[in-house]
């Protein structure tokens, strides 16, 4: 392989087939570019949105819900007929066994405690503004909002453990800031009395969207088809070996043979870009998650399709019942469970087992219960502790100064919950 298809040098090359890197790909069209290479080490578009089948299931990691306003679609008007509508409900198991409001239940967690601990709880609320108000991690963020009570007794700190795999007190106050802003909104004083007084307005006017049943690769393939209509090339399951530059720009050597561009975009992982520009790697830790894949028989404990482990008890954090948006399969129900991997030694006998007996124990899922499967994912989402923020921000800087533009999820270290975050922060890179 010498350069690209056709011959010649791209304009830019994307490092990344995920939402960052399509949608770079497709600002990068709109802006005057001619010829951009999509090109991924994964062997399948969509980055960390992988399903995997069996059976006529299709499971996935990391289960998005998609709106039909996302700026996304603005790009790839095509995707929209491939989602499937959905009317999700989102709840949580709390500490107390009872399946409630998802991510705090005024009803549950604070009135039903009783009036001892209610008045226990308001108080250690108070104590904590008038003597808690300097912070310096993610726990000092949330205690003073709502207090030590309010927060071991929602369970809220037991599911930022298991979230991040870390303890709460390692979880940079910056992070807190911008990704637990819920917490200030839902614990201000004047806000809880307008939910109290005020009728409860109607719900979301989007339509919120499931990925086809087909998985995501039936999805992307549209976005794919559209690019390459506007003159980009895609090139999968390559092996990147090295970037070098010149005075015309960069070279990605590849294992078999050399692309040349004027200009790179990176939405791959930080210290993978590093590596290949030959820049010292940042050290930034990342979740590894567990997908435990389940068809099931029997009574359901929840009515919800997607489920939060806020108890203090076992180490999954997310149930999503696929057969809800799908219909069943074999005349089964469908979910995954997701588990941070460290949590269970990144042992996937070891994580089906500890769920197994959390949902007897809770009267959750009562019949029969089949493991169809598993996966695990690397990189799943960013672990900000002890500074890494800054870390990234540093290292980010570092590509820069070599010429490799670097944003996204991966590319930025920047935890992204949403298709319409992913978009909007990739075009606004662009844009800069």
């Amino acid at each position: 392989m010498s350069d690209a298809e056709g011959g010649g040098r791209y304009d830019a090359i994307v490092l990344g087939a995920g939402i960052s890197g399509l949608v770079s790909a497709s600002v990068l069209l709109k802006q005057g570019c001619r010829r951009v290479l999509v090109t991924d080490e994964y062997a399948h578009l969509g980055g960390n949105h992988i399903d995997w089948s069996s059976d006529g299931y299709t499971f996935d990691i990391g289960s998005l819900i998609f709106q039909d306003d996302s700026p996304l679609l603005a790009h790839f008007p095509e995707l929209l007929p491939r989602y499937v509508p959905i009317d999700p409900r989102w709840t949580r198991l709390n500490p107390q066994g009872m399946v409630t409001a998802y991510p705090i239940s005024l009803r549950d967690d604070l009135l039903g405690s009783g009036p001892l601990q209610l008045a226990m709880i308001l108080g250690s609320a108070l104590y904590a503004r008038l003597f808690h108000r300097r912070m310096a991690n993610a726990r000092d963020f949330a205690r003073y909002w709502i207090g030590d009570r309010l927060l071991r007794r929602s369970g809220l700190e037991a599911y930022m453990r298991r979230f991040y795999g870390v303890e709460p007190e390692q979880i940079d106050l910056e992070l807190a800031r911008k990704r637990m802003l819920w917490i200030s909104e839902h614990a201000s004083i004047p806000n809880v009395l307008r939910r109290l007084l005020t009728p409860r307005r109607a719900g979301p006017t989007n339509r919120q969207l499931a990925r086809p049943r087909e998985g995501f690769q039936y999805l992307y393939s549209a976005a794919a088809e559209q690019l390459s209509q506007r003159g980009a090339s895609f090139r999968l399951g390559a092996r990147f070996q090295a970037i070098t530059k010149d005075s015309g720009g960069f070279t990605l050597h590849c294992e078999d043979g050399e692309i040349a561009a004027r200009r790179i975009v990176s939405t791959i992982p930080i210290p993978r870009a590093q590596e290949l520009c030959g820049i010292a790697a940042a050290k930034l830790d990342t979740v590894t998650l567990i997908a435990l894949y389940f068809s099931f028989a029997g009574e359901r404990g929840f009515g919800s399709s997607i489920l939060y482990n806020f108890s203090h008890e076992s180490a999954w954090k997310r149930l999503t019942v696929y057969s809800d948006f799908y219909g069943r399969t074999n005349g089964r129900e469908y979910f995954a469970a997701e588990v941070i991997a460290d949590h269970v030694g990144r042992d996937a006998a070891k994580a089906e087992a500890d769920f197994r007996r959390h949902m007897a124990a809770n009267s959750l899922l009562i019949g029969d219960l089949k493991l169809e499967g598993h996966q695990f994912l690397e990189n799943a989402y960013p672990i900000y502790k002890n500074g890494a923020e800054q870390a990234a921000a540093e290292a980010v800087r570092s590509l820069k100064a070599f010429g490799v533009e670097s944003f996204g999820r991966q590319g930025a270290f920047n935890y992204q919950p949403t298709a319409r975050v992913s978009t909007v922060e990739a075009e606004a890179a662009l844009q800069r």
